[in-house]
C-alpha cells in the first residue's frame, strides 16, 4: 500500500498531508497531533502535485474564503470510527455540537458517548473533517488532537 505525502504551511504550523495510492486524502495532521506520525515515514513517497486541490482548499479555508471542503477522502479506521467521522461532515461551518449530540447523530445510544469521543480523537483528517466543532457537555472547549489552542483558533476563524 503506497502512501503519498506533502506538507503545507498554515496558521497552525506545518501540516502533514497523506493520501493513498489512488490519491484520496487519508490524513491532514497538525504539528504534534496526538497518536499520529509527526514526520513522513521512510517508505512514503513525496508527491506534492497530488495534493494541489487539498492545499488550495486549506489555504482558502484559512483565508476565510472556503466553508466546505470538496475532496476525495479515504481515512483508515474501523467501521465504527468511519461512521463517527462521517457524522462530523454534517456539522455546518461556524456551528458547534456537543459530544452527546454527535453521538446521537452517529446513530449511537447515549451510553456510547465515550466511544464516540475516542473515535473523534482518532480523526486523521483534522480541519477537513471538523472535529474541532465538537464541544463538551456545557460548551466547554475539550479534547482536540492538535491541542486546545489550535481548536480555539479554528472556532474563532469560523466565527469571525
Amino acid at each position: 500500500m503506497t502512501t503519498h505525502w506533502t506538507t503545507t504551511d498554515s496558521p497552525l504550523g506545518t501540516l502533514l498531508l497523506t493520501a493513498d495510492g489512488d490519491g484520496r486524502l487519508t490524513a491532514v495532521l497538525a504539528p504534534n497531533t496526538k497518536g499520529q506520525p509527526g514526520e513522513p515515514e521512510a517508505d512514503w513517497t513525496e508527491t506534492p502535485e497530488l495534493f494541489a486541490a487539498a492545499v488550495a482548499q486549506l489555504r482558502a479555508y484559512f483565508a476565510g474564503e472556503l466553508k466546505e471542503f470538496d475532496l476525495e477522502l479515504a481515512p483508515r479506521g474501523t467501521e465504527f470510527r468511519q461512521r463517527v467521522w462521517q457524522a462530523l461532515d454534517d456539522i455546518p461551518y461556524g456551528a458547534t455540537v456537543t459530544y452527546g449530540e454527535l453521538t446521537a447523530a452517529a446513530g449511537q445510544p447515549p451510553t456510547a458517548v465515550r466511544a464516540v469521543a475516542s473515535a473523534i480523537g482518532r480523526n486523521p483528517l483534522l480541519i477537513v473533517r471538523p472535529c474541532h466543532r465538537v464541544l463538551g457537555k456545557n460548551g466547554a472547549l475539550t479534547g482536540f488532537a492538535a491541542g486546545l489552542e489550535a481548536k480555539q483558533y479554528l472556532l474563532q476563524l469560523e466565527n469571525h
